[in-house]
């Protein structure tokens, strides 16, 4: 069995590639133009979802945007002329539809990464990034579409979208590697 692991990586990464070609080539472009048009940023997401939302944040952070984890002691007021994305593969939950309602009251826009188009906060959103893979919506029953467990396959799935994003984010924003690294925290 020394060659288990390997080969269930391997699988998982099919996994991923299947959803990943299930994307249109666009499918970000309204979560870039919004966090482009954004005066403050603002992310959350619950979980293993929220540690993935959390690496977007510092990214953003690294090109120079003002952007903000939810929660977080710093983190300032989000009204007009800000975006608050948060993530919810499953669809919707109590804790982020309260926190929706809260911003937009306030002026914010509203965007989410879901893997569930018709879900209660894809509906309330401007702003819909759909990453086609399961989560713990549709993680039973026949048919599974993933070898990994619940939510995993979303999750996996949202730090590549992430990464990719940041690339593109990058490049519009004209930002160096250099200048991203210049950005990183020197208190590790």
């Amino acid at each position: 069995m020394p060659n288990a692991l390997p080969a269930l990586a391997r699988a998982a990464l099919t996994d991923v590639a299947r959803v990943l070609d299930a994307m249109p080539p666009d499918a970000a472009e309204p979560l870039i133009a919004a966090i482009l048009g954004a005066k403050r940023i603002a992310l959350h997401g619950l979980g293993r979802e929220g540690l993935q939302m959390k690496g977007l944040a510092m990214r953003l952070y690294h090109l120079g945007l003002d952007a903000h984890v939810v929660g977080e002691m710093t983190t300032p007021p989000v009204g007009a002329d800000d975006l608050l994305i948060v993530s919810t593969g499953p669809g919707d939950l109590g804790s982020i539809a309260a926190l929706m309602t809260r911003v937009k009251a306030d002026g914010a826009k509203l965007a989410v990464v879901t893997s569930q188009a018709q879900g209660g906060a894809a509906q309330r959103s401007d702003v819909v990034l759909l990453i086609p893979a399961q989560t713990m919506a549709n993680d039973q029953g026949d048919g599974l579409k993933s070898l990994l467990p619940m939510g995993s396959l979303f999750e996996a799935t949202m730090m590549l979208v992430f990464e990719a994003l940041v690339l593109e984010l990058r490049a519009r924003r004209e930002e160096s590697a250099e200048a991203m690294r210049a950005r990183h925290t020197n208190l590790e």
